[in-house]
C-alpha cells in the first residue's frame, strides 16, 4: 500500500515562526495529514513533546517513528481530553491547518471532489455516522436552505433545497457524478465548477460539523495553552477565519467586547500578528492552495 500524497504545507515557515518554539516545550498540530508542520516542529524540538492530531486514519501512515512524537487518531475537538490520557494538562502551542487535504480531495472513493466519479461520502473521520449522501436524504428543505445559504453562500440555497427535496423522493443522491449532473440544473452559466464546489463545501462542513468542531478547539486551547504560549491558525474561508478573529481579538465568538475598570479589552489571547498574513506571490505562484489561506497569530495572556 502507498503512503497517501498529501498537499504542501502552506506558509510553513510563517506557521513555525509564529508558535515560537521552545526546544523544551510541548506543542500539538491538530491537523496532523502529511505531516508536513509536524517534521518542521520535530526539528526544533530537543527535549520537548509533539502530539499529532488527526480523525483521518489514512493520516497514521505519515507518523514519524520518533520517540518525542504521539499520533493521535481523534477529532481535535476532543483535543483535552485525549492529552489527559497521555498525562498533559497544559501545553506551549497549538497548531492547526483547517480544511480539507489534497489526499482527501484526490481520493476518487471519499466523495470530496466534483472532478471524480465516486461514492457521496465526504466523511473525514471514516467511521463517523453521517455521509454526504445521508444528509442529502433525509435532512428537510428548512436544514438544507440554511446548509448551502451558511456554509455555501449559495445565492439560489432555497431553490436549490426545495429541488433536493423533490429529486431524491424520485431518485436519492449517491455519486458525485450524479449529484453534480443534478447541480447543473441550478448553476450560472460560465460559473458551474465554482457553483458545485460551493455546493460541496456546504456538504462537507456540515456532514464533519467542522464549525461546531472548531468552536470546542478555539475554546479548548484558551485553557490548554500556558501563559504566553502560541495558537497559530490557518484558515481557507470567512466562516472560519471570523471565528478565530473574533476570539482571538475580541475574546469571544459573538456579542460586545468585554473591558475593565480602565477600557483595557478582557480577553485570554492577545493577537501576535496585526490582521491576517496572506501567502507571497512567490508562494502563490507555487501552491495555489495558498490563494484562499489567512493566517492568524495569537499568544495566551497571563504571566
Amino acid at each position: 500500500m502507498s503512503t497517501p500524497v498529501y498537499h504542501i504545507p502552506v506558509m510553513l515557515d510563517p506557521c513555525i515562526e509564529g508558535l515560537a518554539i521552545l526546544p523544551n516545550g510541548v506543542y500539538v498540530d491538530v491537523t496532523f495529514g502529511g505531516g508536513g508542520h509536524a517534521k518542521a516542529i520535530l526539528a526544533r524540538l530537543e527535549g520537548g513533546q509533539l502530539f499529532g492530531f488527526d480523525q483521518d486514519s489514512d493520516a497514521l501512515a505519515n507518523a514519524p517513528q520518533d520517540p518525542r512524537f504521539t499520533f493521535v487518531q481523534a477529532n481535535f475537538r476532543d483535543i483535552k481530553r485525549y492529552l489527559r490520557l497521555h498525562g498533559i494538562k497544559q501545553v506551549d502551542g497549538i497548531l492547526a491547518d483547517l480544511g480539507i487535504s489534497s489526499h482527501q480531495i484526490d481520493a476518487p472513493e471519499r466523495g470530496f471532489s466534483t472532478r471524480f466519479q465516486g461514492d457521496l461520502d465526504m466523511r473525514m473521520n471514516q467511521s463517523a455516522e453521517l455521509s454526504a449522501k445521508e444528509l442529502l436524504a433525509t435532512a428537510d428543505e428548512g436544514r438544507l436552505h440554511k446548509i448551502l445559504g451558511m456554509y455555501g453562500e449559495i445565492k439560489n440555497a432555497k431553490t436549490l433545497a426545495q429541488a433536493i427535496v423533490a429529486e431524491r423522493s424520485v431518485k436519492p443522491f449517491t455519486t458525485t457524478e450524479g449529484f453534480t449532473a443534478f447541480l447543473k440544473r441550478f448553476a450560472p452559466r460560465g460559473k458551474e465548477f465554482k457553483y458545485y464546489a460551493q455546493v460541496f463545501q456546504a456538504l462537507r462542513i456540515e456532514v464533519n460539523d467542522e464549525m461546531g468542531a472548531l468552536e470546542e478547539l478555539l475554546l479548548s486551547a484558551v485553557e490548554l495553552l500556558k501563559p504566553e504560549g502560541r495558537l497559530v491558525v490557518m484558515s481557507y474561508h470567512s466562516l472560519e477565519d471570523r471565528l478565530v478573529k473574533s476570539l482571538m481579538t475580541k475574546g469571544k465568538f459573538q456579542g460586545e467586547v468585554e473591558k475593565d475598570f480602565y477600557g483595557n479589552l478582557i480577553r485570554p489571547l492577545e493577537p501576535v500578528s496585526r490582521g491576517a498574513i496572506t501567502a507571497s506571490e512567490q508562494e502563490l505562484a507555487l501552491n495555489s492552495r495558498a490563494r484562499s489561506a489567512k493566517l492568524r497569530i495569537a499568544k495566551k495572556v497571563g504571566k
